[in-house]
């Protein structure tokens, strides 16, 4: 197991220093503005797709500064991690373009096209039961057994700030925006994102949501510490845990502002109108910020959504919208 196992949050420079790794490397991804959604939700929108990133989604930032960071010999004896799909597959790309090897613990419920492409990188996927086998157990014990390092997939400080550089980017290349609206699972997104934030734009409202089938990090604010809660069966299958992050859980703590939650019958509305009207394609859990924002529960006059993934298989992805 890796020797690096930093329990405090990044720092800003943490996640500038990120985007230098990543530089050449990760895509700058487009920000895409509407009139339409403009004039419909009555807010200068614009929002930061993260489809368009290596793998299609956020977390290739995040996996490959952390395994970028392992020393040779670390490399050399693999990485481990668990994941749903898009850090999986995150995590497979990152270690075969730096030399390392990757087995993944995945949920037997996860998309096949998920699994599909995550092996396609060169991993190998472990099957386990999300709604019964402790999936911290689990990997604790596979990184002893091989000797890997655990690449987590949010309560790790070099993942947080991977993860802060789509914000940073979001912050550099569009006009300060009065709210910006993030997807929250495990919490690397938007902690990161809030480190990023906060330090660029103080008075920037930041907001998280979570499926209300998961409601983790909203409930765990409203405890004032973290607590677990059942999960229930979701599309936004990326956002589903029972326990807000240790680490991420301090930073949104505080920095960020809000946590609101969302349904799947507003997310597939969220993801039908950013097909139909901005042309792009969204899986469902990356979906959840712009459903936030779609179902109003964000107004302000500019809002900033991060679209963090769209690695949805053409069947789902028609599934879901074509439903009435």
């Amino acid at each position: 197991m890796s020797s690096v196992q930093m329990r405090d949050p990044p720092s800003f420079a943490d996640v500038e220093a990120a985007a230098r790794r990543l530089s050449g490397v990760a895509h700058r991804t487009p920000l895409v503005t509407s009139r339409m959604l403009d004039e419909m939700l009555g807010a200068h929108i614009v929002l930061k797709a993260e489809g368009f990133q290596r793998m299609g989604a956020f977390k290739f930032r995040g996996a490959y500064n952390a395994i970028s960071q392992l020393t040779a010999e670390e490399r050399g004896r693999g990485v481990v991690t668990a994941s749903s799909g898009n850090h999986a597959q995150a995590v497979g790309l990152a270690a075969s373009l730096l030399g390392a090897s990757a087995t993944i613990l995945m949920p037997s419920d996860a998309p096949a096209s998920k699994r599909a492409a995550t092996e396609d990188y060169g991993a190998t996927v472990i099957e386990y039961d999300r709604y019964r086998d402790d999936r911290h157990m689990l990997l604790a014990d596979l990184a002893g057994e091989l000797g890997a390092s655990i690449v987590h997939p949010y309560d790790d400080p070099r993942v947080i700030a991977g993860a802060g550089t789509c914000a940073l980017e979001l912050a550099q290349d569009a006009e300060p925006q009065a709210t910006v609206v993030v997807p929250v699972g495990g919490g690397g997104l938007l902690s990161g994102s809030a480190i990023s934030l906060r330090s660029i734009s103080r008075a920037t409202r930041i907001i998280g949501v979570e499926p209300e089938a998961s409601p983790d990090v909203h409930r765990s604010l409203r405890a004032g510490q973290r607590i677990t809660v059942p999960i229930s069966p979701s599309i936004a299958d990326g956002q589903l845990l029972e326990t807000p992050g240790e680490i991420t859980f301090g930073v949104i703590a505080s920095l960020v502002d809000e946590i609101v939650t969302v349904t799947d019958a507003e997310i597939i509305d969220a993801m039908r109108l950013l097909f139909e009207r901005a042309k792009l394609v969204v899986e469902p859990s990356g979906a959840s910020a712009f459903a936030a924002v779609l179902a109003g529960r964000v107004r302000d006059e500019s809002i900033g959504v991060v679209l963090s993934g769209a690695n949805v298989s053409a069947e789902r992805f028609a599934e879901l919208v074509a439903a009435s």
